[in-house]
């Protein structure tokens, strides 16, 4: 099944979203990128157990130290599907794209580039 999404989605992968860092998310954002989502496992059913609830919490902290540093929190999500949702992956990678977009470009990026 060839999946059709936003050219400007780089995808990482990781063994299990529990192996997503506080300091991926955030470094990411530093560099400039605009966005940052994770797409774990559906809540309860992770093969590591509890990797997708350990991205969450990561993810809410994130949001929560954008919102302190005065950034858009909505710069960093979370989705969970099962790895046959693959049509829904690439909606949720076009609904990403057209939120950050809405929100502009990251003012981080901006200064790197002065």
């Amino acid at each position: 099944m060839r999946l059709e999404y936003p050219s400007n989605v780089k995808i990482i992968r990781v063994p299990c979203t529990g192996k997503v860092d506080l300091m991926h998310l955030l470094r990411a954002i530093q560099k400039g990128a605009d966005g940052v989502y994770c797409v774990g496992c559906l809540e309860g059913t992770c093969h590591y157990n509890e990797g997708n609830f350990r991205c969450r919490e990561r993810v809410e902290h994130a949001r929560t130290l954008l919102a302190e540093v005065g950034l858009e929190a909505d710069r960093v999500r979370m989705y969970n599907l099962s790895s046959g949702e693959g049509p829904t992956f690439a909606a949720y990678a076009k609904e990403m794209t057209e939120h950050i977009k809405s929100l502009g470009p990251n003012p981080l990026g901006a200064r790197d580039k002065e």
